[in-house]
Protein backbone atom coordinates (compact mmCIF):
# COMPACT_ATOMS: atom_id res chain seq x y z
CA UNK A 1 0.00 0.00 0.00
CA UNK A 2 0.88 3.86 -0.60
CA UNK A 3 0.24 6.92 -1.62
CA UNK A 4 -0.78 8.26 -5.32
CA UNK A 5 -0.12 12.01 -5.51
CA UNK A 6 -0.98 13.88 -8.43
CA UNK A 7 0.77 17.21 -9.61
CA UNK A 8 0.88 19.51 -12.27
CA UNK A 9 4.55 19.94 -13.86
CA UNK A 10 3.70 23.16 -15.50
CA UNK A 11 2.50 26.65 -15.02
CA UNK A 12 0.25 29.03 -17.16
CA UNK A 13 1.17 31.86 -18.67
CA UNK A 14 -1.67 34.06 -20.29
CA UNK A 15 -0.58 36.83 -23.32
CA UNK A 16 -3.14 40.04 -23.68
CA UNK A 17 -5.59 38.40 -20.73
CA UNK A 18 -6.56 39.87 -17.39
CA UNK A 19 -8.46 37.96 -14.83
CA UNK A 20 -10.52 39.63 -12.68
CA UNK A 21 -12.45 38.39 -9.25
CA UNK A 22 -14.51 39.63 -7.08
CA UNK A 23 -18.13 38.77 -5.23
CA UNK A 24 -21.34 39.30 -6.43
CA UNK A 25 -25.20 38.61 -5.24
CA UNK A 26 -26.99 37.07 -7.72
CA UNK A 27 -31.15 36.01 -7.03
CA UNK A 28 -29.77 36.88 -3.17
CA UNK A 29 -27.43 34.35 -3.39
CA UNK A 30 -23.69 35.39 -2.74
CA UNK A 31 -21.07 33.91 -5.67
CA UNK A 32 -17.72 34.90 -6.98
CA UNK A 33 -17.85 36.34 -10.57
CA UNK A 34 -14.22 35.69 -12.91
CA UNK A 35 -13.97 37.49 -15.48
CA UNK A 36 -11.64 37.28 -18.55
CA UNK A 37 -10.85 40.24 -20.35
CA UNK A 38 -9.37 40.38 -23.97
CA UNK A 39 -8.71 42.85 -26.47
CA UNK A 40 -11.57 41.44 -28.26
CA UNK A 41 -14.18 41.41 -25.72
CA UNK A 42 -14.83 40.00 -22.14
CA UNK A 43 -16.49 36.49 -21.22
CA UNK A 44 -17.27 35.44 -17.12
CA UNK A 45 -17.80 32.34 -14.91
CA UNK A 46 -19.65 32.51 -11.56
CA UNK A 47 -19.13 29.94 -9.10
CA UNK A 48 -20.85 28.81 -5.68
CA UNK A 49 -17.94 27.78 -2.77
CA UNK A 50 -18.62 26.41 0.94
CA UNK A 51 -16.40 26.96 3.39
CA UNK A 52 -12.98 25.90 2.98
CA UNK A 53 -12.39 25.77 -0.42
CA UNK A 54 -8.72 26.81 -1.33
CA UNK A 55 -8.03 26.34 2.44
CA UNK A 56 -6.70 22.94 2.41
CA UNK A 57 -7.41 20.42 -0.56
CA UNK A 58 -6.95 22.73 -3.83
CA UNK A 59 -10.57 24.10 -4.72
CA UNK A 60 -12.14 21.80 -2.51
CA UNK A 61 -14.09 22.84 0.48
CA UNK A 62 -14.35 21.61 4.02
CA UNK A 63 -16.45 18.42 3.17
CA UNK A 64 -14.36 17.93 -0.16
CA UNK A 65 -16.98 19.39 -1.98
CA UNK A 66 -15.87 21.19 -5.19
CA UNK A 67 -17.26 25.04 -6.17
CA UNK A 68 -20.38 24.85 -8.00
CA UNK A 69 -20.36 26.89 -11.22
CA UNK A 70 -23.77 28.59 -11.89
CA UNK A 71 -22.71 30.88 -15.09
CA UNK A 72 -20.18 29.01 -17.70
CA UNK A 73 -17.61 31.11 -19.95
CA UNK A 74 -19.36 30.45 -22.94
CA UNK A 75 -23.21 31.51 -22.65
CA UNK A 76 -23.47 32.00 -26.65
CA UNK A 77 -21.99 32.27 -29.81
CA UNK A 78 -20.39 35.59 -29.11
CA UNK A 79 -18.35 33.99 -26.41
CA UNK A 80 -16.28 31.43 -28.68
CA UNK A 81 -13.87 33.74 -30.01
CA UNK A 82 -12.92 35.42 -26.99
CA UNK A 83 -12.74 31.58 -24.88
CA UNK A 84 -10.46 30.52 -28.19
CA UNK A 85 -8.86 33.84 -28.37
CA UNK A 86 -7.30 33.15 -24.66
CA UNK A 87 -6.98 29.78 -25.64
CA UNK A 88 -4.17 30.83 -28.48
CA UNK A 89 -2.89 32.73 -25.56
CA UNK A 90 -2.30 30.29 -23.12
CA UNK A 91 1.80 29.31 -22.58
CA UNK A 92 2.56 26.45 -21.29
CA UNK A 93 5.87 26.50 -19.12
CA UNK A 94 7.94 23.60 -17.36
CA UNK A 95 8.20 23.83 -13.63
CA UNK A 96 8.94 20.45 -12.01
CA UNK A 97 9.75 21.26 -8.71
CA UNK A 98 6.35 19.95 -7.53
CA UNK A 99 7.01 16.88 -9.10
CA UNK A 100 10.47 16.64 -8.11
CA UNK A 101 9.44 17.49 -3.94
CA UNK A 102 6.57 15.05 -4.12
CA UNK A 103 8.86 12.05 -5.29
CA UNK A 104 11.27 13.45 -2.60
CA UNK A 105 8.89 13.37 -0.05
CA UNK A 106 6.98 9.91 -1.02
CA UNK A 107 9.96 8.30 -2.10
CA UNK A 108 9.39 4.57 -1.96
CA UNK A 109 5.69 4.95 -0.19
CA UNK A 110 3.34 6.23 -3.10
CA UNK A 111 3.81 7.34 -6.53
CA UNK A 112 3.86 10.78 -8.13
CA UNK A 113 1.88 11.65 -11.25
CA UNK A 114 1.50 14.26 -13.68
CA UNK A 115 -1.78 15.96 -13.26
CA UNK A 116 -3.28 17.49 -16.74
CA UNK A 117 -5.96 18.93 -17.50
CA UNK A 118 -9.46 17.63 -19.11
CA UNK A 119 -8.52 16.99 -22.92
CA UNK A 120 -10.03 18.93 -24.96
CA UNK A 121 -13.50 18.52 -25.99
CA UNK A 122 -13.80 17.98 -22.33
CA UNK A 123 -12.93 22.03 -21.77
CA UNK A 124 -16.30 22.57 -23.19
CA UNK A 125 -18.52 19.68 -22.39
CA UNK A 126 -17.46 19.93 -18.57
CA UNK A 127 -16.25 23.85 -17.78
CA UNK A 128 -16.69 26.07 -20.44
CA UNK A 129 -20.34 25.38 -22.19
CA UNK A 130 -21.08 22.41 -19.77
CA UNK A 131 -24.36 19.92 -20.05
CA UNK A 132 -26.37 21.25 -18.07
CA UNK A 133 -30.22 20.68 -19.86
CA UNK A 134 -27.82 19.39 -22.57
CA UNK A 135 -26.39 22.51 -23.32
CA UNK A 136 -23.34 21.06 -25.24
CA UNK A 137 -25.40 19.08 -27.47
CA UNK A 138 -27.59 22.08 -27.92
CA UNK A 139 -24.35 24.00 -29.19
CA UNK A 140 -23.16 21.25 -30.90
CA UNK A 141 -26.34 21.53 -33.08
CA UNK A 142 -27.27 25.09 -33.13
CA UNK A 143 -23.16 26.31 -33.70
CA UNK A 144 -21.28 23.22 -35.54
CA UNK A 145 -18.59 25.17 -36.74
CA UNK A 146 -17.69 27.17 -33.54
CA UNK A 147 -17.69 24.18 -31.06
CA UNK A 148 -15.66 22.10 -33.98
CA UNK A 149 -12.98 25.35 -34.31
CA UNK A 150 -12.80 25.72 -30.67
CA UNK A 151 -12.05 22.51 -30.36
CA UNK A 152 -9.59 22.68 -32.70
CA UNK A 153 -7.41 25.54 -31.16
CA UNK A 154 -7.41 23.66 -27.54
CA UNK A 155 -6.16 19.85 -28.99
CA UNK A 156 -3.50 22.60 -31.07
CA UNK A 157 -2.26 24.51 -27.83
CA UNK A 158 -1.85 21.39 -26.09
CA UNK A 159 1.01 19.97 -27.83
CA UNK A 160 3.62 21.97 -26.07
CA UNK A 161 1.91 21.16 -22.81
CA UNK A 162 2.30 16.91 -23.58
CA UNK A 163 6.28 17.50 -24.42
CA UNK A 164 6.53 19.14 -20.53
CA UNK A 165 4.67 16.13 -19.21
CA UNK A 166 6.67 13.51 -21.21
CA UNK A 167 9.84 15.24 -19.83
CA UNK A 168 8.77 15.13 -16.01
CA UNK A 169 10.57 12.98 -13.97
CA UNK A 170 7.09 11.22 -12.69
CA UNK A 171 6.61 7.61 -14.40
CA UNK A 172 3.03 8.49 -15.19
CA UNK A 173 0.77 11.30 -16.74
CA UNK A 174 -2.67 11.91 -15.73
CA UNK A 175 -5.27 13.09 -17.91
CA UNK A 176 -7.98 14.01 -15.58
CA UNK A 177 -11.42 13.13 -18.29
CA UNK A 178 -13.78 12.07 -15.88
CA UNK A 179 -15.01 10.13 -19.13
CA UNK A 180 -18.79 8.79 -18.35
CA UNK A 181 -20.75 7.42 -21.80
CA UNK A 182 -24.08 9.17 -20.71
CA UNK A 183 -22.18 12.38 -21.47
CA UNK A 184 -19.63 11.11 -23.89
CA UNK A 185 -21.39 8.70 -26.48
CA UNK A 186 -19.32 6.49 -28.43
CA UNK A 187 -19.87 8.97 -31.79
CA UNK A 188 -18.10 11.34 -29.83
CA UNK A 189 -15.92 9.17 -27.99
CA UNK A 190 -14.44 7.98 -31.41
CA UNK A 191 -14.23 11.49 -32.69
CA UNK A 192 -12.87 13.96 -30.33
CA UNK A 193 -11.43 11.75 -27.60
CA UNK A 194 -9.73 9.22 -29.02
CA UNK A 195 -7.22 10.99 -31.67
CA UNK A 196 -6.06 12.97 -28.79
CA UNK A 197 -5.31 9.87 -26.73
CA UNK A 198 -3.36 9.27 -29.76
CA UNK A 199 -1.55 12.17 -29.75
CA UNK A 200 -0.93 12.66 -26.24
CA UNK A 201 0.47 8.81 -25.90
CA UNK A 202 2.55 8.82 -28.74
CA UNK A 203 4.64 11.99 -27.18
CA UNK A 204 4.84 10.41 -23.71
CA UNK A 205 5.35 6.78 -24.87
CA UNK A 206 8.33 8.09 -26.84
CA UNK A 207 10.01 9.41 -23.33
CA UNK A 208 8.95 5.71 -21.96
CA UNK A 209 6.31 7.27 -19.96
CA UNK A 210 3.37 5.71 -18.86
CA UNK A 211 -0.36 7.13 -19.73
CA UNK A 212 -3.45 6.91 -17.40
CA UNK A 213 -7.02 8.90 -17.50
CA UNK A 214 -9.67 9.07 -14.83
CA UNK A 215 -12.41 7.44 -16.13
CA UNK A 216 -14.66 7.15 -12.84
CA UNK A 217 -17.91 7.17 -14.72
CA UNK A 218 -20.16 4.46 -16.44
CA UNK A 219 -17.88 2.67 -19.10
CA UNK A 220 -20.16 -0.25 -19.99
CA UNK A 221 -20.89 1.38 -23.56
CA UNK A 222 -17.36 2.59 -24.24
CA UNK A 223 -15.77 -0.68 -23.33
CA UNK A 224 -14.50 -1.59 -26.62
CA UNK A 225 -13.39 1.83 -27.97
CA UNK A 226 -11.48 2.16 -24.40
CA UNK A 227 -9.44 -1.53 -25.66
CA UNK A 228 -8.53 0.23 -28.83
CA UNK A 229 -6.37 3.44 -27.15
CA UNK A 230 -3.05 3.39 -26.38
CA UNK A 231 -3.86 4.70 -22.53
CA UNK A 232 -1.60 2.24 -20.82
CA UNK A 233 -4.04 2.81 -17.00
CA UNK A 234 -7.69 3.12 -16.80
CA UNK A 235 -7.87 5.12 -13.43
CA UNK A 236 -10.57 5.55 -10.60
CA UNK A 237 -12.83 2.95 -12.52
CA UNK A 238 -15.78 2.13 -9.80
CA UNK A 239 -17.14 -0.71 -10.60
CA UNK A 240 -21.08 -0.88 -9.79
CA UNK A 241 -23.09 -0.28 -7.44
CA UNK A 242 -21.38 3.30 -8.54
CA UNK A 243 -20.70 2.47 -12.27
CA UNK A 244 -21.78 -0.30 -14.44
CA UNK A 245 -18.84 -2.11 -15.13
CA UNK A 246 -17.90 -4.87 -13.70
CA UNK A 247 -14.03 -5.57 -12.40
CA UNK A 248 -13.51 -8.59 -14.00
CA UNK A 249 -15.32 -7.57 -17.31
CA UNK A 250 -12.78 -4.99 -17.32
CA UNK A 251 -10.32 -6.82 -16.81
CA UNK A 252 -11.05 -9.21 -19.70
CA UNK A 253 -11.88 -6.88 -22.11
CA UNK A 254 -8.79 -4.44 -21.80
CA UNK A 255 -5.74 -7.14 -21.38
CA UNK A 256 -3.17 -5.32 -21.86
CA UNK A 257 -3.76 -2.26 -19.47
CA UNK A 258 -3.89 -2.04 -16.36
CA UNK A 259 -6.89 -0.43 -13.84
CA UNK A 260 -7.04 1.41 -10.87
CA UNK A 261 -10.02 1.16 -9.15
CA UNK A 262 -12.19 4.02 -7.27
CA UNK A 263 -13.16 2.39 -4.54
CA UNK A 264 -17.34 2.97 -4.40
CA UNK A 265 -17.48 6.16 -2.02
CA UNK A 266 -21.61 5.07 -2.09
CA UNK A 267 -20.02 1.14 -0.49
CA UNK A 268 -18.97 3.25 2.77
CA UNK A 269 -22.36 4.86 3.73
CA UNK A 270 -23.06 1.19 5.19
CA UNK A 271 -20.35 0.77 7.47
CA UNK A 272 -17.40 -0.72 8.01
CA UNK A 273 -18.56 -4.55 7.61
CA UNK A 274 -20.32 -3.71 4.55
CA UNK A 275 -17.06 -1.86 3.02
CA UNK A 276 -15.26 -5.13 4.23
CA UNK A 277 -17.59 -7.44 2.37
CA UNK A 278 -16.98 -5.32 -0.59
CA UNK A 279 -13.40 -5.52 -0.70
CA UNK A 280 -13.61 -9.12 -0.63
CA UNK A 281 -15.90 -9.97 -3.26
CA UNK A 282 -14.07 -7.56 -5.66
CA UNK A 283 -11.11 -9.86 -4.80
CA UNK A 284 -12.66 -12.76 -6.04
CA UNK A 285 -13.15 -10.85 -9.69
CA UNK A 286 -10.00 -9.98 -10.27
CA UNK A 287 -8.02 -13.20 -10.45
CA UNK A 288 -4.52 -12.79 -9.61
CA UNK A 289 -4.37 -9.04 -8.89
CA UNK A 290 -1.00 -8.59 -11.19
CA UNK A 291 -3.09 -5.50 -13.40
CA UNK A 292 -4.90 -3.74 -10.42
CA UNK A 293 -4.53 -1.21 -7.72
CA UNK A 294 -7.70 0.32 -5.51
CA UNK A 295 -7.69 4.04 -4.34
CA UNK A 296 -9.77 3.83 -1.10
CA UNK A 297 -10.73 7.35 -2.24
CA UNK A 298 -10.36 9.15 -5.83
CA UNK A 299 -11.24 12.35 -4.18
CA UNK A 300 -13.68 12.09 -1.45
CA UNK A 301 -13.10 11.49 2.71
CA UNK A 302 -13.67 8.20 4.21
CA UNK A 303 -14.13 8.01 7.83
CA UNK A 304 -11.56 6.05 9.95
CA UNK A 305 -13.82 3.14 11.00
CA UNK A 306 -13.73 2.57 6.82
CA UNK A 307 -10.25 3.02 5.99
CA UNK A 308 -9.78 0.69 8.43
CA UNK A 309 -11.87 -2.11 7.33
CA UNK A 310 -10.47 -1.61 3.84
CA UNK A 311 -7.06 -1.63 4.61
CA UNK A 312 -7.69 -4.64 6.90
CA UNK A 313 -8.34 -6.76 3.67
CA UNK A 314 -5.76 -4.83 1.73
CA UNK A 315 -3.22 -5.65 4.04
CA UNK A 316 -3.86 -9.48 4.09
CA UNK A 317 -3.56 -9.43 -0.04
CA UNK A 318 -0.21 -10.67 -1.50
CA UNK A 319 -0.20 -11.54 -5.42
CA UNK A 320 -1.10 -13.76 -6.72
CA UNK A 321 -4.14 -12.74 -5.32
CA UNK A 322 -5.83 -15.66 -3.45
CA UNK A 323 -8.89 -14.11 -1.97
CA UNK A 324 -9.75 -17.98 -0.44
CA UNK A 325 -6.52 -17.24 2.12
CA UNK A 326 -7.31 -13.31 3.05
CA UNK A 327 -10.87 -14.10 3.82
CA UNK A 328 -9.43 -16.95 6.32
CA UNK A 329 -7.07 -14.21 7.65
CA UNK A 330 -9.47 -11.80 8.13
CA UNK A 331 -11.77 -14.75 9.78
CA UNK A 332 -8.65 -15.14 12.09
CA UNK A 333 -8.45 -11.34 13.24
CA UNK A 334 -12.47 -10.94 13.98
CA UNK A 335 -12.20 -14.07 16.33
CA UNK A 336 -9.37 -12.97 17.85
CA UNK A 337 -10.93 -9.61 18.58
CA UNK A 338 -14.04 -10.93 20.03
CA UNK A 339 -11.99 -12.87 21.89
CA UNK A 340 -10.20 -10.08 23.49
CA UNK A 341 -13.31 -8.27 24.06
CA UNK A 342 -15.08 -10.85 25.84
CA UNK A 343 -12.28 -11.15 28.17
CA UNK A 344 -11.49 -7.31 28.27
CA UNK A 345 -8.10 -7.33 27.22
CA UNK A 346 -7.36 -5.48 23.88
CA UNK A 347 -6.54 -7.05 20.59
CA UNK A 348 -3.58 -6.54 18.84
Amino acid sequence: MGLNWNRPPYVIKLHGVEITEQRAVVDGQPLFRRTYTTPIGSVYEEERREPGVGLWHGSRSWKSILPWVTSRLIKGPEDYPVVKYIVEHTEYLADYFPIEQTMDWLGEEGVVLDSLPHSPMQMLMIHWVGSEEGRIFYHMADYPDLVEDLYCAVSKSREPLYEIAAGSPAPVALCGDNVDCVLVNPILFRKYFMPEYEKQAAVLHRQGKLMAVHMDGRLLGLKELIGQTPIDIIEALHPPPMGDLPIGEALTAWPGKAIWIGFPGATYEFGPEATRQYALDLLREVGAGDRLAIAMSTEGQVSNDNLMALTDVLASAALPLDPAAIEQVIGMRRATSLQGARSGGTAC
